[in-house]
């Protein structure tokens, strides 16, 4: 397989940097301490609704979350997340409302993780990537799978818990693998779903079925969208992926095959691409790189051998 080069340090993978965030779960069940932290001056809560935020631009250029002390926060009891703490010891919470609040000054504006990931630093999306999973995971699960009845929330937002069986219920993570393939003559494989703009080429991706290791779901994938047999995965990183649920695993993947027969369901064309011929794509506008949000731009990077356009 090509050696390819690591990630450069300037080209990390959206939401999945180091947010200096402490999840501190032992804090979790602790509900004098979370009291506490809820009342200290230095706690800063936001307000998540619908996957979105509000964010402003600083004076110096920066994008931040919007966030106040928890004194100024909206009132809620159930909906309130403890989202973990600083090096400092700054608590930080999120609240999940039906709307967001509006602002006096009016310079902030809402906003999901496809636009506020790419502007955000690595503290407030880490925080806002967690916030926003809890609150999808919240909105589809308000019942329990094994009774039928209401649950209600535990864990200041990491449990929901039965009151008529006991069970507990906990947010769940859908696996997904999304994978650069590539051919004995170091051309990459890319395809494009019916759905996305005319142009747009990505990599493959796909859910890890049940009873199903990583390795064979890229296999999997790949023979059913496109028809081409892979042999050597190896696993590159990882990116949270909350849209609603999903963890999305990153490799990179021989093909031992290169006949393409798409599926026409998932994916409506694919095609090899050396890096002269994507190269020239990109140029005259024949194809569009993948968003920059996804890890499917770092993959694709790490093969190209230079940022996208």
């Amino acid at each position: 397989m090509t050696t390819w080069t690591a990630f450069p340090a300037d080209r990390p993978i959206t939401l999945s940097g180091a947010s200096g965030i402490d999840r501190a779960a032992h804090h979790r069940l602790d509900e004098a301490w979370l009291a506490a932290a809820w009342s200290h001056p230095s706690t800063r809560v936001f307000v998540v609704s619908g996957g979105q935020a509000l964010i402003d631009d600083t004076p110096d250029g920066r994008t931040e979350l919007v966030m106040t002390p928890a004194f100024e926060a909206p009132v809620t009891e159930t909906h309130r997340y403890f989202l973990g703490e600083d090096e400092d010891g700054v608590a930080y919470f999120a609240l999940q409302k039906d709307t967001l609040p509006g602002r006096m000054d009016q310079s902030a504006r809402p906003a999901g993780l496809r636009e506020a990931g790419l502007l955000l630093s690595p503290r407030d999306a880490g925080l806002l990537v967690h916030a926003v999973a809890l609150e999808n995971w919240q909105r589809l699960h308000r019942f329990c799978s094994r009774c039928g009845e209401r649950t209600v929330i535990a864990a200041a937002g990491h449990i929901r818990r039965c009151p008529a069986c006991g069970a507990e219920h906990y947010p769940r993570t859908d696996p997904a693998v999304i994978m650069l393939v590539t051919d004995d003559q170091d051309r990459a494989l890319l395809g494009r779903q019916m759905h996305w703009p005319e142009g747009r080429f990505s990599t493959l991706a796909g859910f890890v079925e049940p009873g199903e290791s990583i390795e064979q779901a890229v296999r999997r994938e790949v023979a059913e969208e496109a028809g081409v047999v892979v042999g050597e995965v190896e696993y590159v990183a990882s990116q949270p992926w909350p849209f609603p649920s999903s963890l999305m695993l990153g490799f990179r993947a021989r093909a031992v095959s290169s006949e393409i027969q798409v599926d026409g369901e998932e994916i409506h064309e694919a095609r090899w691409f050396s890096r002269e011929e994507l190269r020239a794509a990109f140029k005259s506008g024949e194809v569009l790189p993948p968003t920059g949000i996804s890890i499917a731009a770092r993959l694709v990077e790490l093969w190209y051998g230079e940022p996208l356009p």
